[in-house]
């Protein structure tokens, strides 16, 4: 019988928080690099919305994504009752439009942020690199979360600017 081959030191036996709990989520996803979006929906008191990194592709056909939003945070009941969201993609430009948003208590279309209102009524902020406006299909319970998936309906990726991301709780950008 051989020996295993010395790899150098031993790892030390990693710090797990434990299982099932949220800070074990947190942690791990501060680790996964994730686009900056911006949701907005027009809500009864006027325009809303929330930054937001769990925007996914959901489906080709229909053209189907999802976000999460929980629901304590202060643009819950617009989206609870909106049939129409906006989805904006941010640039590496707009870290303080994603702070803002962000933000609670902020003044979220106030000036700076620069926004008009768009097809079926959803602000739609300006400069971002994409949005889309999506009507929306199902809000689905997931803890203290709701899962929304919503049918992309028009858009335009045209716009300026790469793309911010959120890693290790923090804002940044793709390296050169």
């Amino acid at each position: 019988m051989t020996a295993a081959p010395d790899t150098g030191p031993a790892r030390l036996a990693p710090q797990v928080t434990p299982p099932g709990s949220s800070d074990l989520l947190r942690s791990v996803f501060r680790r996964h690099a994730a686009g900056v979006a911006v949701i907005t929906a027009l809500g009864p008191s006027g325009p809303a919305g929330f930054t937001a990194t769990s925007l996914t592709s959901v489906s080709a056909e229909p053209p189907l994504l999802s976000f999460g939003i929980g629901t304590g945070a202060s643009s819950w009941p617009a989206v609870a009752d909106a049939t129409h969201v906006g989805v904006h993609l941010l640039g590496d430009h707009q870290r303080d439009l994603a702070a803002t948003f962000a933000r609670s208590g902020a003044d979220r279309f106030g000036p700076p942020t620069r926004w008009r209102t768009g097809p079926e009524g959803v602000p739609l902020l300006d400069g971002v690199p994409a949005w889309l406006v999506c009507r929306v299909r199902a809000r689905v319970p997931a803890g203290d979360h709701r899962l929304v998936i919503a049918e992309v309906l028009t858009g335009d990726p045209t716009g300026p600017g790469r793309p911010l991301l959120y890693h290790q709780g923090r804002y940044t950008s793709l390296p050169d």
